[in-house]
């Protein structure tokens, strides 16, 4: 855990000054008699803002990049986990990354329109402990897998979205307890053990705690490293509360 602070007092920082600096420049607080000396002044606060927001997304990109996700497994209660998805409507400035594509910076169109889709796992207390990120069109069953990869534990929650044989199979060859409700159009009959799915709601909780953060509930990044780098930044300061 003092990874996590250590490295959310340097962001603080960078925020910090960020906020500074911006609020110098809509204050008009760099004007002066000298026109040529304004025009220099304001050049040298953008210059400050540019460097602390390279500084701010390399940190991000790092937590993203580095071991969050191991180190969250360390303390997750992992008597049984939930996993969901959730789609996350992308801002038109999140088109266009240079040097790449839609498809490879996890941007897609859905019926909610152009976005992305958040698939998350979180522990038996609604902590988040991985997240996968893919255009908003994917099915969410198809993540299951990835998601619960190298992650132990008795039993998973999930909806009818993550009804299918294949994963049933998989979780059954793991010795992964599948509480997950069967679809209407099933022929045969599987049972859920309906009270223990009840416990479900807490990956749902964790998606309303991400999305009071702006940045999350909407995607402005146009690369998805910088987003998971953004998602990873929330999941710390839910860990820390």
């Amino acid at each position: 855990m003092g990874w996590y602070i250590d490295t959310l007092k340097e962001i603080t920082v960078h925020s910090y000054w960020i906020s500074r600096q911006l609020q110098a420049i809509f204050k008009c607080r760099i004007m002066d008699s000298a026109i040529g000396f304004a025009v220099a002044s304001f050049a040298g606060y953008i210059w400050q803002v540019e460097q602390h927001l390279q500084a701010f997304f390399t940190l991000v990109r790092q937590w993203y990049m580095g071991e969050t996700a191991r180190l969250f497994l360390e303390d997750a209660d992992l008597q049984d986990v939930s996993i969901d998805g959730s789609v996350i409507r992308a801002h038109a400035c999140a088109a266009g990354a240079a040097n790449s594509t839609a498809d490879n910076e996890a941007l897609g169109r859905s019926k909610g329109g152009f976005g992305s889709k958040i698939h998350a796992l979180c522990d038996a207390l609604g902590m988040p402990v991985k997240f996968l990120l893919t255009g908003g069109q994917e099915a969410e069953c198809k993540q299951a897998m990835p998601l619960l990869e190298n992650v132990k534990t008795s039993a998973v929650l999930a909806d009818k979205a993550y009804d299918t044989n294949e994963l049933r199979k998989w979780l059954k060859e793991q010795g992964i307890k599948a509480v997950i409700p069967p679809k209407s159009n099933r022929k045969e009959t599987i049972a859920c053990d309906y009270w223990h799915y009840k416990e479900r709601h807490a990956v749902e909780c964790l998606f309303g705690k991400l999305k009071h953060y702006r940045r999350i509930s909407t995607r402005y990044e146009k690369k998805a490293m910088n987003y998971m780098g953004m998602l990873s930044f929330a999941s710390v300061l839910l860990w820390l509360r």
